[in-house]
């Protein structure tokens, strides 16, 4: 059995969205490149064929990722009010260096820092579940060992 990929309910939806992209518009466009890339002649020295060939190659991969991380989709459920647990945010202060954050804690296919999404499965994500605020917890970082402490729960 594959692995369970956890989702919140939006991160479904976007998929959903890229997936319905990907089969009605970009299908329909480059089909359209490898007509037209047919009728330069000879496809063994068609430099337009072979880049729409490889961009479809590319598109369909990426159709059979999405379709797997969908199939194999598990929602976050609501999160238990004042833990941190998937699909929560939390803010939460290094005490090293007294720098504050505020993260989404999400599975990792969602996971992206400069949008405020940090996995579950990452050092400070892992170190954080189960934690409340008040909480203060040692990190391994790539940096070395620090202390954060969780300042709210949301």
């Amino acid at each position: 059995m594959a692995e369970e990929v956890i989702l919140t309910k939006e991160g479904k939806e976007e998929l959903e969205k890229r997936l319905e992209f990907l089969k009605v518009v970009k299908r329909a466009e480059i089909t359209e490149r490898i007509k037209t890339a047919r009728e330069f002649g000879d496809l063994s020295e068609n430099a337009e064929y072979d880049a729409a060939k490889n961009e479809q190659a590319m598109i369909e991969g990426e159709i059979i990722e999405i379709e797997n991380k969908l199939k194999y989709a598990v929602i976050i459920k609501e999160s238990k009010k004042g833990l941190v647990s998937l699909g929560s945010k939390v803010d939460f202060v290094d005490d090293d260096t007294n720098e504050e954050f505020t993260y989404e804690i999400v599975g990792t296919t969602e996971a992206d820092v400069e949008l405020g999404r940090i996995s579950n499965e990452s050092p400070i994500g892992n170190a954080l579940l189960g934690r409340k605020a008040g909480d203060t917890v040692k990190v391994t970082v790539p940096a070395g060992i620090t202390s954060i402490t969780v300042k709210k729960v949301y």
